[in-house]
């Protein structure tokens, strides 16, 4: 915990200053609140250290949850009429990132100047995205920025806590693939080598398999390096091709039509897309510069080109479900929403709802594709190991029904 000087004034103007203890500037807001105090200024005490450390903490690269704690600190004070320079003084003290403290330390040397905040943020693009800017701009106009900051925190929240699932849905298969290619490569390598010894010995012709198995284990232990080497250059090209927009829109596409981590992938962007939208809506973000934010950050270019022509068929004075329903990406039931809730004036209440409905069953696929691609890879395990053995073995029991 940490020390924390305060100015404040009580109920009767009165200036009050002290010291609390806390974790953060957070806590020491809400007990000044408590206290009924009106908060003036709030500063971290600097403890001076024997051992020579970095200033600020490690220089990590940011992530986004440094960004979620920073919108919401940055929410909660600005909702306690702390002002802005304070604000940004007080959360670049607190930052335990070193790169996020430097880039704080420049925005608030740029206002100080006479910059606008989120003029100041989108200097970051790699920190602070399209999004993160533009609801930035909307709360500074609208006078209403803590309430942006409360929204754009939540949203980010729920997001960063949708890709982990996402995540944890892929990591764990491509965890059990690894482990059972590196066991199957172990057997192939040094295992079946001491079988091919023994039965060299014996100057009988082997059976198809077991021959076959062991060519192929020679084959393994001779070209080893050049079979890495070439996976390696697979993987380089694969990813080269990716960075290209041509390669990223058909793999993109690829990976929406696999048979079952497709059908996850889209349901997550149909939540992204209607949890997007609806906080840029509901903070007052014009529908055509919203749906610009979207497509910057939806992260598949087969959906960019869908908001694409969603843009487009506004522009002509369509609505936002007619050129929706014409994508085969968004379901029917997706588009009757998003349809009512623009004829009923509660757009961005439809889109919360239709994202909620997806996020659940994101949920579901998560928890199905788990329980499922574990019996299949224990199954297929099983039948790769089950061949080797047999394999292996399969001499052993000629010769012994031959002796008998």
């Amino acid at each position: 915990m940490s020390m924390f000087r305060y100015s404040a004034k009580d109920q009767e103007a009165r200036a009050v200053n002290g010291k609390i203890e806390a974790n953060d500037v957070t806590m020491v807001i809400e007990e000044l609140r408590k206290r009924h105090l009106t908060i003036i200024s709030i500063e971290e005490e600097k403890k001076t250290s024997f051992l020579k450390t970095s200033k600020g903490g490690s220089s990590k690269k940011i992530s986004s949850e440094d960004i979620i704690l920073f919108a919401r600190q940055m929410a909660t004070m600005i909702d306690a009429g702390i002002p802005i320079l304070q604000t940004l003084e007080a959360l670049e003290d607190q930052a335990s990132n070193v790169s996020l403290k430097k880039i704080l330390v420049q925005i608030r040397d740029d206002i100080r100047l006479g910059s606008g905040l989120s003029a100041s943020f989108a200097k970051y693009p790699k920190v602070f995205d399209n999004l993160f800017v533009n609801m930035i701009k909307v709360g500074e106009s609208g006078g209403v920025l803590s309430t942006v900051l409360d929204r754009l925190s939540g949203y980010m929240e729920k997001s960063e806590k949708l890709r982990r699932k996402v995540a944890s849905a892929m990591v764990y298969p491509s965890v059990i693939v690894g482990m059972a290619a590196a066991v199957t490569t172990f057997l192939i390598i040094k295992v079946v080598p001491t079988f091919k010894s023994i039965y060299s010995g014996l100057g009988k012709e082997l059976p198809p398999i077991t021959q076959s198995l062991l060519d192929f284990s020679d084959l393994m232990q001779k070209q080893f390096i050049f079979i890495v080497i070439g996976i390696g250059l697979l993987v380089f090209a694969f990813f080269s091709y990716r960075k290209t927009p041509k390669g990223a829109y058909q793999i993109d596409r690829m990976i929406l039509k696999m048979p079952v981590f497709g059908n996850l992938i889209c349901k997550v962007a149909v939540s992204r897309f209607c949890r997007t939208l609806s906080v840029l809506v509901q903070s007052g973000v014009p529908i055509l510069d919203g749906l610009d934010i979207v497509r910057k950050t939806i992260g598949n270019r087969v959906l960019e080109e869908v908001v694409q022509n969603v843009m487009q068929g506004v522009r002509e004075g369509e609505s936002i479900a007619v050129p929706l329903a014409r994508s085969p990406i968004f379901p029917s039931m997706v588009t009757k929403m998003i349809a009512i809730g623009e004829q009923s004036g509660r757009l961005d209440k439809m889109l919360l709802k239709v994202a909620e409905f997806f996020d659940e069953q994101v949920d579901a696929a998560v928890e199905g594709l788990t329980s499922m691609i574990e019996p299949l890879i224990i199954g297929f395990l099983g039948i790769v190991i089950g061949f080797i053995v047999v394999a292996l073995f399969l001499p052993i029991l000629n010769m012994t029904q031959a002796l008998k």
